[in-house]
């Protein structure tokens, strides 16, 4: 099989949800000779992404989303141990993500989704997970001052939503504003919530979120 086949074949088992297949499929490319970057980037992020646009389309729907994230994860168990290989012990990669759901919201589905993206595509992760109080982010925040760092919040309602503000205001009179990137999610945040607040960026969904993370990172 050739590594454009395998490729396809890990691309399918995360759209057809197949999650002992995307773990076989993951092992059966590592022993051909791919790298674990390679298999993220060009077979599951790839099968993410079409996953992501069925759902947005309402072409899938909940379930499948998870039972994809699911596959994705098993592939992950196998790959993170050769991805902190592969990088070294002292390499930062793209960076750390720090990714939670904000305080008065435990809505969490996209926040593991983008979670789950984030590492597949090299970010270390802390997982704060939900109703996380700014206090405890900023705290998070200031622990590795002067890293690559990304701060991921998401929020579902439009009333925890409205923290994301305060989030950006906090770290801004810590002084530790310019030293993070910060990117919101969630159904009510858009473009002009973004720019409002002082953040950096928002995405569609949870395979656009991983781009966005690493273009802002750069």
């Amino acid at each position: 099989m050739s590594n454009q086949e395998m490729l396809d074949k890990l691309r399918d088992t995360i759209v057809t949800q197949n999650i002992n297949g995307c773990a076989e499929a993951t092992q059966e490319a590592l022993d051909s000779g791919m790298t674990a970057v390679e298999i993220i980037n060009d077979g599951l992020s790839v099968g993410m992404k079409i996953i992501g646009d069925k759902f947005e389309a309402a072409e899938v729907y909940l379930p499948q989303i998870m039972m994809s994230a699911k596959a994705m994860n098993a592939a992950m168990e196998i790959l993170v141990p050769i991805l902190a290989e592969e990088k070294g012990a002292d390499d930062e990669g793209v960076g750390l993500a720090v990714t939670y759901v904000q305080e008065g919201d435990i809505h969490d589905i996209g926040h593991r989704l983008v979670t789950t993206m984030l590492e597949a595509n090299g970010f270390r992760i802390i997982d704060m997970g939900v109703d996380v109080p700014n206090d405890n982010i900023v705290e998070e925040i200031a622990k590795h001052k002067g890293k690559k760092v990304l701060l991921v919040g998401s929020a579902l309602m439009t009333t925890s939503m409205l923290g994301q503000k305060d989030t950006v205001s906090m770290l801004a009179e810590e002084g530790l504003r310019d030293s993070v990137k910060i990117m919101f999610g969630g159904a009510p945040v858009s473009d002009a919530w973004i720019a409002e607040i002082g953040a950096d960026a928002t995405a569609e969904n949870a395979a656009d979120a991983a781009r966005v993370a690493l273009e802002i990172m750069q």
